[in-house]
């Protein structure tokens, strides 16, 4: 089978699409041969060298769907044919709260995606929603899990909130909206592009406000009246934008550090206002059950922003490396 490896932290001209023997499934595995996989921003820290305990080569890749076309022992053969989406996520132990110190991801140091074929736990391959192709699936695992436990474990969305969602149009930020806007609270966004603002719109978003105009702190608190929970990857830039915007006992929920690494914070703001600031990343296994059965319940549609073929799996990381508009780039690996 063909897979994207990732030699040495080089940047991007170290990946490469070579030919490699297809797994087979150990005891309690499945084998998925994949039919479509997604990216995400970590693929380009690890080309970097930017995340934490690297092990090289590595097959990239922790976002997949396809059909489970073998079983190892222990596993009932009923699910020869199943068509499922991965968990992305190994080993996260008993506590529900937090991953274990022998957590990781697929797509290093677990085996990646971008291949044709992968082997994981018979418990990580759960049923594909019906009406989801294998690209919208693909789109799921990693940014639907951390928008979904960011804001139904963490924060604990209520219908009728106020929720703002910076950063609107990449990958969490958008399944944020997703599942914002499908749980009946009202959804502010921002981002640095009209067009994803309008396209945001379109999708249900209440308001959407410009990081790029300085008017757009006023406007945020004018217009929402106070903001009951931000989900935010970029509280270095936005914090200081929406605090005095904040309601009372308003949840921050922070799951990445685009544009730097701390922020102030008002220390009476936060006191005086009773605010709960915490930090959230990925899921447990049965955060991700409840995400897909929710996903399909509701119907809901991932947003995929441009697709190319596993023969162009380069061109996609160069893509996703320089910018893309509103959604997930999507590599399809059919006939692989």
């Amino acid at each position: 089978m063909r897979a994207l490896i990732l030699h040495s932290a080089d940047g991007l001209d170290a990946a490469r699409l070579e030919e490699v023997a297809t797994p087979e499934p150990a005891a309690g595995e499945v084998r998925v041969a994949l039919r479509a996989a997604a990216l995400n921003h970590r693929e380009l820290w690890i080309a970097r060298g930017q995340y934490p305990g690297m092990a090289l080569p590595s097959i990239l890749g922790a976002d997949g769907a396809g059909i489970i076309d073998a079983v190892g022992p222990g596993v009932d053969p009923g699910r020869l044919g199943q068509a499922v989406l991965l968990y992305p996520g190994l080993g996260w132990g008993d506590d529900p709260d937090y991953p274990s110190p022998l957590f990781g991801l697929l797509g290093m140091p677990g085996p990646g995606t971008i291949c044709g074929a992968v082997c994981v736990p018979a418990a990580s391959a759960v049923a594909k929603p019906p009406h989801l192709d294998f690209a919208q699936a693909a789109a799921l695992p990693l940014a639907g899990l951390t928008a979904w436990r960011g804001l139904m474990t963490k924060a604990g969305l209520k219908a009728g909130e106020r929720l703002l969602v910076t950063g609107v149009g990449g990958g969490v930020a958008t399944f944020a909206l997703l599942f914002g806007v499908a749980m009946g609270a009202e959804v502010f966004v921002t981002s640095g592009s009209e067009v994803t603002l309008a396209k945001a719109q379109t999708l249900g978003a209440r308001a959407g406000f410009n990081y790029k105009d300085e008017g757009w702190r006023k406007a945020l608190g004018r217009q929402a009246g106070g903001i009951d929970v931000v989900f935010d990857g970029a509280p270095a830039a936005s914090y200081p934008g929406y605090g005095r915007a904040l309601a009372m006992g308003a949840r921050v929920v922070v799951y990445g550090s685009t544009g730097g690494t701390s922020f102030p914070v008002n220390a009476p703001e936060l006191f005086l206002k009773n605010l709960r600031l915490m930090g959230t990343n990925v899921g447990n296994p049965a955060e991700f059950a409840a995400m897909v059965g929710f996903i399909g319940d509701r119907r809901l549609v991932p947003a995929i922003d441009q697709r190319f073929p596993l023969a162009n799996a380069t061109d996609a990381l160069a893509c996703l490396e320089q910018g893309h508009g509103f959604g997930k780039i999507i590599i399809d690996i059919d006939g692989e």
